[in-house]
């Protein structure tokens, strides 16, 4: 009969900086919403220009898509 062995490490959760922050607007009377960028001001301006051909859409949720990685830590 063999024994078997197990060793343990901790991980840590980082943000991932290899890929980019996306930032989207979605309008919620109607559902149609930006495609996600790197830079937050195209939401928003985005969201301004809807505003402008739809003033009856007040209301927006932004959206933000952040990837994260799982660093490995010292064996135990």
């Amino acid at each position: 009969m063999t024994r078997a062995t197990y060793r343990f490490r901790e991980h840590t959760l980082t943000p991932d900086t290899d890929k980019p922050t996306l930032h989207a607007m979605e309008c919620q009377a109607c559902g149609q919403a930006s495609t996600g960028s790197a830079d937050p001001t195209d939401g928003t301006r985005w969201a301004a220009d809807h505003l402008k051909a739809n003033p009856g859409h007040l209301t927006y949720q932004e959206h933000i898509e952040r990837s994260y990685r799982f660093e490995p830590g010292a064996w135990q």
